[in-house]
């Protein structure tokens, strides 16, 4: 029943935007709690990257002394992935297009994070 609440905050988000390419909601220890991915991406292997580099963010972020973290953004060549927190115990992964308009997407992700850590 949770699983299909969250794939439904995942698909509204999707529709939200062309750009938005696939989302995903991971536990903080990797796991794959719900996705909307297109065919040839491992949801195993999103999980576990998405848990470390979040990982690897919050230890940055505080070693800096920059606070909490709030996302991780990875630019790359054919586009972008951000990681936001949704609550305590799981992160939203997006992956969206090299052309996207990032405001519109932070907001977006922003708003679905909120609905998956009330529904959590």
């Amino acid at each position: 029943m949770r699983a299909d609440l969250l794939t439904s905050i995942l698909s509204e988000l999707n529709g939200t935007s062309a750009d938005i390419e696939a989302s995903g909601v991971i536990s903080t220890d990797g796991l794959m709690m719900a996705s909307v991915l297109p065919a040839g991406l491992d949801e195993d292997r999103i999980g576990a990257m998405s848990a470390a580099m979040l990982s690897l963010g919050d230890r940055t972020a505080q070693e800096l002394m920059r606070g909490n973290l709030e996302q991780v953004l990875i630019k790359g060549a054919k586009g972008y992935i951000l990681m936001v927190y949704a609550g305590d115990e799981a992160v939203l992964t997006v992956i969206a297009k090299p052309n996207t308009k990032l405001g519109l997407i932070f907001l977006d992700v922003k708003r679905a994070a909120e609905s998956v850590a009330e529904l959590l």
